[in-house]
């Protein structure tokens, strides 16, 4: 909580920068938990061994240290992880001159916790790609694991934290079924949305998450939600009026006359997904926009842990 705090977005930030902070935070805590097991490697070079080609020698490292190292290289990853981000627009809430303005929206919350994944990843010699979506796929990168793919990457994450696009609305399931037929077999996707396609109906999205169970992809679901507002309804007790972010459409009412049954309704829905996602065999993670980013990183390592890599 204390990292988002410090963290101003209405100027220019060092993405690279605030990644390195976060993971560096959250190894510092590992050593306190009881994850404090789980590997978390930094090597970007290993031992040469006898025998192996020369060129991949780095004469540099060996100038330092009297040792050789080999470079790594992109066929040298262990996983391949896609890193998929819902854009519509209900994600940039809460928008920033709302009266319950949060300092940082879903949207933004969601780049910051994948740069840290994508600075975790790269550091453990994985590969990793990014797709950006809303109706349609917005952005959707190669998976890599060198300097020059990180630093794109990056850039587009960077653009989408300044900048908000009202009145897109989400095709996560049609994103899901597309994405499930492009990327490498036996890959990890990891999802950042609201769920918010449509609460009423969760079925089609969980159909999509099948097709990438089906082609042995694991999947973790990040739940991302401003929990005081889009759960709790923790509104003032006054007239309001209230906006769809993604169609425009508009309602003015008293808060405290829908509450109940709002909060019944949000977390009905928010129980049926977990109960789906445990069906599945995916991990579910709901997650408040509030708190640090130490839960992404922990749930990823927890998972990658099971596929035995």
């Amino acid at each position: 909580m204390d990292f988002l705090n410090n963290i101003n977005l209405s100027q220019p930030i060092n993405l690279d920068l605030l990644a390195k902070k976060a993971v560096e935070g959250f190894i510092i805590g590992l050593h306190k938990s009881p994850y404090h097991g789980f590997s978390v490697e930094f090597a970007e070079h290993r031992q040469y061994f006898q025998g192996e080609n020369i060129r991949s020698v780095d004469w540099k490292v060996y100038a330092r240290t009297d040792k050789l190292y080999t470079k790594k290289y992109e066929e040298e990853t262990n996983l391949r992880a896609r890193i998929i981000i819902d854009v519509s627009s209900s994600m940039y809430y809460p928008l920033p001159d709302t009266k319950h303005k949060s300092g940082i929206n879903k949207l933004q919350w969601s780049c910051l916790a994948s740069a840290a994944l994508i600075y975790l990843l790269k550091k453990q010699r994985d590969a990793f790609g990014l797709t950006l979506f809303d109706s349609e796929i917005r952005y959707h990168s190669p998976a890599r694991s060198n300097s020059t793919h990180q630093k794109l990457i990056f850039n587009t994450l960077e653009n989408y934290i300044r900048n908000s696009e009202l009145q897109k609305s989400t095709a996560t399931a049609q994103t899901l079924h597309q994405i499930a037929d492009t990327i490498h077999k036996r890959s990890m996707v990891i999802l950042f949305t609201d769920m918010l396609d449509d609460p009423t109906n969760s079925k089609p999205i969980f159909d999509a998450v099948q097709h990438l169970r089906h082609n042995k992809h694991e999947v973790v679901l990040f739940h991302v939600l401003d929990k005081a507002t889009e759960l709790d309804f923790a509104f003032d007790n006054q007239p309001l009026e209230f906006i769809d972010m993604e169609t425009n459409e508009r309602i003015k009412l008293q808060s405290h006359e829908v509450k109940e049954n709002y909060v019944r309704l949000m977390s009905d829905y928010e129980k049926e997904i977990k109960i789906k996602s445990l069906q599945n065999k995916i991990d579910y993670v709901p997650v408040d926009i509030h708190q640090g980013f130490n839960q992404v990183l922990q749930s990823f390592l927890i998972r990658r842990s099971k596929m035995n890599i």
